[in-house]
């Protein structure tokens, strides 16, 4: 186990490099310079043009600007935003705990109602089963701004039930209520396809023959169902489970924005219209870097929820 930790750990840090070049490179490579919106259409002498690319080291060649900014991430210094004028890591610190809470809630969304319904749905075949696919199947084909704009219309500007965007809450319960729509809005695709994964799981594990044979001898459906089925169902649920909880993050910047919720995705489509490099970089470093835990955290997780993987890992390394 340490050296397999070891080996993800090292590969982790691998793709966080890997990532950290490309995106440094993609947004240098970008039209636009952000100089021009330093200056904001106000005209400028070629001394204060070049007073401004030397104080953001604009005017040093490309790979002497990667080393300097890798250099300064990995001391913690992820460099001063462009349009704030703050330091990068203050900033995305500020915005941070909102983003966390909002992703919080949408995954127990997610996770709450995706395996619920899943479950309903393998174990009531007919109309139930029916009803499930076909609202589910529509849930996974509708984008977060779709489901944004349909939210706000019928929850906040006809019904009044929740606020409208850009409206926050004071004290937890407050803040959650004002989330509520931006909630949901990021967790109904998510929520749809891990439905669909769990009625799969759970109809595979169904048709299994221990299953068959506990029923035979007469025990209860729900423990069979709990013991049997809905226990060795959670590893593809929570491999993909993990996955989406990753994703929330991405989709985050869509939701943000269209809620005005202040928050890291919002922070990086504002900073990507302006091509803040500083900013951009961080965020995209911190989204990597947190998907990569998550599918670390979730290949640590497989082996006790299905022991049958860590027998099977042990085989393959006695036969090496």
């Amino acid at each position: 186990m340490a050296r397999y930790l070891l080996g993800r750990l090292l590969g982790l840090a691998g793709v966080l490099l890997a990532t950290s070049f490309l995106v440094f490179s993609a947004v240098h490579l970008a039209p636009g310079d952000p100089v021009a919106f330093l200056l904001n259409g106000r005209p400028a002498s070629p001394a204060t043009v070049a007073a401004l690319r030397a104080q953001y080291h604009l005017d040093d060649p490309f790979l002497t600007q990667y080393l300097k900014w890798l250099g300064g991430v990995l001391h913690g210094d992820f460099g001063r935003s462009v349009q704030f004028r703050q330091d990068v890591g203050a900033l995305i610190g500020a915005r941070l705990p909102g983003t966390l809470l909002l992703v919080g809630y949408a995954a127990l969304l997610v996770a709450v109602g995706g395996v619920l319904l899943g479950v309903l749905a393998a174990l009531r075949p007919g109309p139930l089963d029916r009803a499930v696919l076909i609202g589910t199947g529509v849930a996974t084909a509708t984008p977060p701004f779709v489901s944004a704009i349909a939210l706000v219309s019928l929850f906040s500007v006809q019904l009044g039930w929740f606020p409208g965007p850009g409206s926050t809450g004071s004290g937890l319960g407050g803040r959650l209520y004002h989330l509520t729509l931006p909630a949901f809005a990021l967790a109904v695709t998510l929520a749809g396809l891990l439905a669909r994964v769990t009625r799969s799981a759970m109809l595979d594990e169904l048709g299994r023959e221990h299953v068959e044979v506990s029923r035979s001898r007469g025990v209860a459906g729900r423990s069979v169902v709990r013991r049997h089925v809905l226990r060795n169902a959670l590893g593809p649920i929570v491999t993909v489970g993990g996955t989406m909880l990753a994703g929330l993050l991405v989709s985050t910047s869509i939701v943000e924005t269209a809620f005005n919720v202040t928050g890291v995705g919002q922070l990086l489509v504002q900073s990507v219209s302006v091509k803040d490099f500083p900013v951009v970089q961080a965020v995209t470093l911190l989204v990597v870097a947190a998907f990569a835990a998550v599918n670390l955290a979730v290949d640590l997780l497989a082996p006790l929820i299905d022991p049958r993987l860590t027998l099977r890992r042990g085989a393959k390394g006695g036969t090496a």
